[in-house]
């Protein structure tokens, strides 16, 4: 492919997937801001405490559409037709049967989650009832997450964006209608989070009813080979998402012990920006994803090297500018989401996001190296990046750090983890390279 169309082809669709994604992100961000306005600060605790399921269930939902989208995008680049279907018929079984036991864990299970996550008596309601009603709606979280990736390889990325946008929009005005004029309180935030990927999948449903989807639903035998492959692909995307849940919830253990419910609160700030902050560069990647395969299927290799140098070049330029954006407003940031105006949370939340921060240029490398292995069929290198940020290095930082620095121990684990990531993910590409 000539260099022009590539760089026309990887701008239009990251761009598109960046717009969309950001919006998908602030499901939670406008939580955070409704909440904190309406609830105080017990709110903004209850929330960050059970924001780790939304992450296991958005994860999940992400792990099926981009493994199963890049399968499909593979066969399509070999001209294999009919696999390509079963990619996405697979896929869709596959999603359903786990969209299923998130609700039954949510219908039998919500009180024991809401224990073991540590929630005291001052939020305990609060916190339950956002975590039984995300659990409820995990189908339509998944199914969404998966129809996205799905149209988005079908050619068709501004109706993925269009998609996401509307989704998170209606958040917004739900989250305002529920909160203040209806006073539903956390069962309104949550209600309105939960309806946002509906009305996203109906947007989608356009790609069906105009018949523009080249994929479609076929009836197969269960293939373990298949699914194994689908899911292979997949895990690195949800221990991305997973490893965002896995950190909030060993930081809140940590921070409950270092300054109680008013430090969760704080951090529950930064996390929350993070998210969507981490959500630019999945856009990236994954905005990046489709070309990739493609051409991959094609076995231009010259190809991928370039649209992997577009995406890290396009990711440096933009970490720049959020670190910047962070350094200079840090305390007018926080103010916006404190709105009992407490000085401690302020202060947490204002130094913890210019250090937390720091990582971003390692967390863009990482997500986006992950993504590049994973869209040419290389699962285990992806899988090393992606474990090793989510279980294996985060967790004993953590833990290590805030036993010698306290505070800012908790904020600097995030980014010398992903520092050495970083360091590995060079190396892993390097071998890959030379293999």
């Amino acid at each position: 492919m000539k260099t022009k169309t590539l760089l026309k082809e990887f701008s239009q669709y990251v761009i598109l997937n960046i717009c969309g994604i950001i919006g998908l992100s602030c499901y939670i961000l406008a939580d955070t801001f409704f909440i904190s306005n309406g609830l105080g600060a017990n709110g903004l605790t209850a929330l960050n405490l059970a924001i780790p399921i939304y992450s296991f269930v958005h994860g999940s939902g992400l792990m099926f559409g981009m493994g199963g989208a890049t399968k499909y995008s593979i066969y399509r680049g070999q001209k294999e037709y009919k696999n390509a279907d079963k990619s996405f018929s697979s896929t869709i079984y596959i999603m359903s049967a786990l969209a299923v036991m998130f609700m039954l864990t949510g219908i039998l299970f919500s009180s024991q989650l809401t224990r073991l996550l540590g929630a005291d008596k001052n939020v305990y309601h609060m916190t339950k009832t956002y975590l039984q009603v995300i659990l409820l709606f995990a189908p339509a979280f998944m199914a969404n997450d998966t129809l996205i990736c799905f149209v988005r390889n079908d050619g068709n990325p501004k109706l993925s964006m269009i998609g996401m946008l509307t989704g998170s929009f209606s958040n917004i005005i739900l989250d305002y209608i529920f909160i203040f004029p209806l006073k539903m309180g956390i069962f309104g935030a949550v209600l309105a989070t939960g309806l946002a990927p509906v009305i996203s999948l109906i947007v989608l449903s356009k790609h069906w009813l105009t018949k523009q989807n080249q994929f479609h639903f076929v009836r197969i035998k269960p293939s373990f080979r298949l699914t194994g492959n689908i899911i292979s692909l997949g895990v690195p995307s949800f221990i991305t998402e997973m490893a965002s849940g896995i950190v909030i919830i060993v930081f809140n253990t940590i921070i409950l012990h270092l300054q109680g419910n008013i430090g969760v609160a704080a951090y529950g700030v930064v996390a929350n920006l993070s998210l969507v902050v981490i959500s630019i560069y999945t856009g990236i990647a994954q905005g990046a994803q489709p070309i990739l395969s493609r051409v991959y299927g094609y076995g231009e290799h010259e190809s991928q090297k370039q649209i992997l140098k577009y995406a890290l070049k396009t990711m440096l330029v933009i970490s720049f500018g959020i670190y910047l954006f962070f350094l200079l407003a840090a305390s007018p940031i926080v103010s916006i989401f404190n709105s009992e105006q407490n000085m401690q949370l302020q202060e947490i939340a204002a130094a913890g996001l210019k250090l937390y921060f720091t990582a971003i240029p390692f967390v863009g490398f990482n997500i986006i190296i992950s993504a590049y292995f994973t869209s040419t069929e290389k699962a285990l290198p992806a899988q090393i990046i992606s474990l090793s940020r989510g279980l294996l290095m985060i967790i004993p930082m953590a833990f290590f750090l805030s036993f010698i620095l306290k505070m800012t121990g908790v904020w600097l684990s995030f980014p010398v983890t992903e520092c050495f990531v970083a360091l590995a993910g060079i190396a892993l590409y390097i071998k890959s390279e030379r293999g």
